[in-house]
This record gives C-alpha cells, structure tokens and sequence, in this order.
C-alpha cells in the first residue's frame, strides 16, 4: 500500500515537474517576446482623460509618484485626486503636488461617503461626480510611470470596440530584503504569469496599476458602485467589461510600482492577500499557478522522491536553468533598477510555494489595516473572529 502511495506521489511530482519547465519555457518566449515590443504608439486623435488618483496614507515616494501623472506629455487631460479623510496624512502632500502644476486642470475631492465594503471604490465613486471626460484611467497611489504613459494607454481605444484597457507593472523594492522579495514576485512570478496567459487567451480583467475605461463601458456595467462589494475592484471591472460585450486590451507600457515592505510579516500579509483573492475569483487557474509560482520547489522534491536518479538530476537542472534564464530576460522589460541577487531566486520560490499553499487554508485577508474574508464569489464580507488571516 505504501509503496502505490509513494509511486502516485512521485508520478504526480513528475508531471507538476514537467508542467513547471513547459511553463518556464513559456514565461522565458513571452517576456522576450514583450521586451522586444515597439515603443508604444500614440493615439491618433488624442481623446481627453481624467485620471482619478485614489490615495489613503503615505506610500513611500507618494509625492514622486503622484507628480508623475501631473507631468505628461498629452495634449487635454484631468487629475482627479481622492481621500476619503481629511486628516489623512496625503493630503498635504498631494496640496504640495497640486501648487507645483498650477495651470494643471488638477482637484482633489476629500469625501468620506461609504457605498461599500471596498472603501477604494467608494474613493472612486465619490470622484466620479468632477470627472469631466469619457476616457477614464485609474491608477493606484503606489504607481509611478513616464510622461508618455497617458498616449500609451489611450492608442488602444482608437478601437471602438475596446471598453477597457490595462497595463502589467514592475517592482521597484525599497531597502531591505523583504522589499526586495516583494519586487522579485512582481517581476518574476506576476508579469510573466500575465504575459503567458495573454498570449494563450482573450483578456478578461484589468489590474490596478492601470485601469482605463470609457465611459459608456462602466455605466454598460452598472457604474463603480457595482465594484464596491469586491476586493478585487481591478478584476471584476475588466470582467464585467467583457462581458459586455467590449474588449479589454493591454497596453504595451510598463508601470513601476514602488515595493517597501517594513517586516517580513507585511510581505506574508499582501502576497497571502493577493493569493487568496486570486483563489476567489478563478480558482481553477489558482490550484494550477504552482507549475509557475514553485517550479524549482517542486522539481527539487522530484528530484528526492526519484533518490536523486539521472532523470531527476536533468529535470532539476533544466529548471533551475530556466529559472535563472526568466530571472534575466526580466531586466529588459522592467522599469526602474534592474533585479539584481539571482541567489534570491531558491528563497523566493520557496515561499511562493508556501503563500500558494496558505492560500487554500482560509479565506481572510488583512487589507489596510482590517480584517476581511473573501467569499468565493469575491465578495468582501467582515472576518467575524477578527483574527489574523
């Protein structure tokens, strides 16, 4: 009996193994795929924007990034930003940002109405009413991007049938190695996954470094309000959206999102969150992200169950190669410093591993500083007990 268990089990690994080095070689074609992209064609018409900015405290570099959607190199645009305190310690420095741009057309909207759980949509909700243009581009606080970024995301919608339009970002890590680790699953595990998927199948969901939208789109949808009872306000919009009827196209651009994790426990808190949100809304393409988010992980437990054989040895191998391959042709497509400690790479898949496997333990997610669970249809609902997730 125990000796069909273990050769199930090590079957399973072989195929999780063999999975994992297809999926490298996948992510590897995709990301240099991407890195040779054209530069990112301007619209031709220039449609007006409002950009709305929600921000709720101070993210590190939160001026620098703020000021890098007020710096850009299109003809008629709109900054909105949004607070929902007006002790809210943003509010000086978006003040400062708004006195550098003075003939910006540039407000900042501080309103604490509440039209759901998911207060950053009820941010959005409460700026809605000053937004002046059909074309809305969504950006979170922790985002920063170059002065071509508003003619990068608007040239898709020369399309009419494009309803929404998003953007991949990479991590920026601030000062110590949680930070750092945050930064490598962005650029490592994220990006690619994205541009994997994207090359397989129609885009059906948005993320929150870029979330455009016409108009006409989000009112198709019932407007943001609809949002409000999900975390994932960045999925559900391009969901929605599809299934609308329009497309949800991604932009050739780039977004830096600034990593500054304080501790360990804040990096375990925002991934599991990530993780089980993802769990919530496609649950299928969760359980098998671990081909990608633990490929050297698992190889290597093959690699013990086959008593360290010859096939095992080459499997190991290729995919720690391959790894370390992902690892490079990253640095082409990132924005800000390139990713640096390739010895970072076995740690970083470890615990890709373990966060994948938390995130079938529970559903509660700490977000902003409160306990939450993620119901399986992605809706938000109060953690009862109040733990910790």
């Amino acid at each position: 009996m125990f000796a069909a268990l273990f050769s199930l089990l090590r079957a399973l690994l072989l195929a999780a193994t063999l999975g994992g080095i297809a999926y490298l070689v996948a992510a590897v074609v995709s990301v240099a795929a991407f890195a040779r992209r054209r530069p990112p064609p301007s619209p031709v018409r220039f449609p007006p924007v409002t950009v709305l900015k929600p921000v709720c405290g101070l993210d590190p570099g939160l001026r620098e990034n703020l000021r890098s959607f007020c710096a850009q190199d299109y003809p008629l645009y709109q900054v909105i930003f949004g607070v929902r305190d007006a002790d809210d310690p943003a509010v000086p420095v978006i003040r400062e940002v708004l006195r550098e741009f003075p003939s910006l057309d540039a407000d900042l909207v501080i309103d604490d109405r509440v039209i759901g759980k998911n207060l950053k949509v009820s941010n959005l909700f409460n700026m809605m009413p000053r937004a002046r243009h059909d074309l809305l581009v969504i950006a979170d606080s922790d985002m920063r991007v170059g002065d071509d970024y508003l003619s990068a995301v608007a040239a898709p919608f020369e399309d009419p049938a494009v309803g929404a339009v998003t953007c991949i970002y990479s991590g920026t890590p601030g000062p110590g190695l949680p930070s750092a680790l945050g930064a490598m699953y962005i650029n490592e595990w994220f990006l690619p996954s994205v541009l994997v998927a994207v090359s397989f199948r129609k885009l059906r969901f948005c993320f929150g470094a870029t979330m455009a939208v016409r108009r006409e789109a989000l009112a198709a949808i019932g407007g943001m309000e609809t949002l409000a009872p999900y975390l994932a306000d960045d999925y559900m919009l391009g969901n929605r959206v599809s299934e609308c009827g329009y497309k949800v196209s991604l932009a050739p651009y780039v977004v830096e999102g600034i990593v500054c994790e304080p501790g360990f426990r804040s990096l375990l808190v925002h991934e599991l969150r990530w993780a089980r949100t993802i769990r919530a809304c496609r649950p299928a393409g969760y359980a098998f992200s671990v081909l990608g988010n633990g490929a050297v992980s698992v190889s290597a437990l093959h690699l013990l169950a086959s008593g360290f054989g010859t096939a095992g040895m080459a499997l190991f191998g290729a995919s720690i190669g391959l790894r370390a391959l992902l690892h490079v042709a990253v640095t082409a497509v990132v924005r800000g410093p390139a990713p640096s400690g390739a010895w970072r790479i076995p740690l970083r898949d470890a615990l890709c591993l373990a966060i994948w496997a938390a995130g079938f333990l529970g559903r509660g997610v700490e977000w902003r500083g409160k306990t939450f669970s993620v119901r399986p249809d992605g809706h938000l609902g109060a953690d009862r007990d109040g733990g910790t997730p």
